[in-house]
């Protein structure tokens, strides 16, 4: 299985994949790592990517999954259908999971967050852009991590 985290910047995709991944002896894959210098540069400056600016980065996603031989977590925004439909490998057995919550309360986590280039001024956009995932199991970011964790856990009798 890949499980695959969504949500925006600051929902903790990274901190409940970490802790997935270690609760199921699997690699952990933060999709953040596989933007371009340029795309990096782009939002450490406050500057919203384009979907231009995603595609290299949704297809070296792509490749991460459809060379992946055992169980895996990824973090990855995915805010939109179109970019899940990029990295969604009909033959991989990939499960989705959604971090959803208040804006205010992301705001609030990125705020504190000094180790990311993605900060308080994407915000906006990145829920502008976001296209609630269907069909996915959804967790309440208000939750603490080992609580969500547990509800995965226990949702896929893992």
């Amino acid at each position: 299985m890949i499980f695959i985290i969504m949500g925006v910047s600051g929902a903790g995709k990274s901190t409940v994949g970490k802790m997935l991944a270690d609760r199921l002896y699997c690699e952990f894959y933060d999709a953040d790592l596989f933007h371009s210098k340029e795309n990096i540069e782009k939002m450490s400056k406050g500057i919203p990517l384009t979907d231009a600016d995603r595609q290299p980065w949704l297809k070296s996603i792509r490749d991460l999954i459809e060379l992946q031989n055992g169980d895996a977590v990824l973090a990855c925004s995915a805010l939109k259908q179109t970019y899940r439909d990029v990295i969604d490998v009909p033959d991989k057995n990939i499960i989705s999971l959604y971090l959803k919550g208040d804006k205010g309360l992301i705001e609030k986590r990125l705020s504190s967050r000094e180790d990311h280039y993605a900060g308080v001024d994407l915000l906006e956009s990145q829920f502008k852009a976001l296209e609630e995932p269907r069909n996915v199991l959804i967790l309440d970011i208000r939750d603490s991590p080992e609580e969500i964790v547990e509800k995965i856990v226990s949702e896929y009798k893992l």
